[in-house]
């Protein structure tokens, strides 16, 4: 059985949860999510938590269960405090800044580049350098995070680029020069 799936699910003071047989739908005070479940899982609510059970011992349903469990878990999360990821611009002249919402980065490009936040997403800027991306959902931040890093990822060389916060980029030797003899 799975130890993930078998694991209840609390439900926080300010969310609410709706099950319409495959449908969950849940409310909170950062916004609204909701979500098609498989039919292979189902999901039951008893007062402050939801469990969710397995139709039958088949493999793709007990692949299924501790999935449908963590992205059930991550709606409650997210609607309640909310996701976010961090991100670090590290390069002479590089910097980032926000103008009406969307983010804006000199990239060492010949022009700047502009990312527009999905619905539910916003940008926040600490020095120039760090960008914190925020959201209640936690797929789209990681998406957004995933694309603002993809405008300049992170070379071996110098290491400049952007980079998640914590990130280990791993750098190479480079050239030598001549040897003499």
């Amino acid at each position: 059985m799975s130890r993930i799936g078998k694991r209840p699910i609390t439900i926080p003071a300010k969310v609410q949860v709706t099950v319409d047989g495959t449908k969950v739908v849940v409310k909170g005070p950062k916004g609204e999510l909701h979500r098609d479940l498989p039919t292979n899982v189902t999901v039951s609510q008893e007062g402050e938590t939801l469990l969710l059970t397995r139709q039958d011992e088949s493999r793709t349903s007990r692949q299924l269960h501790g999935l449908c469990r963590t992205l059930v878990a991550n709606m409650v999360e997210g609607v309640s405090t909310g996701f976010q990821r961090r991100l670090e611009i590290q390069g002479v002249g590089y910097r980032a800044q926000v103008q009406g919402g969307n983010l804006v980065m000199n990239m060492g490009y010949s022009h700047q580049v502009q990312i527009a936040p999905p619905a539910g997403v916003q940008f926040a800027v600490e020095n120039n350098t760090n960008v914190i991306v925020s959201g209640y959902d936690k797929e789209e931040v990681g998406n957004t995070a995933a694309k603002i890093r993809d405008v300049r990822r992170p070379e071996p060389y110098k290491g400049k680029g952007i980079r998640y916060a914590g990130e280990v980029v791993r750098r190479k030797a480079g050239k030598t020069g001549k040897s003499k003899k």
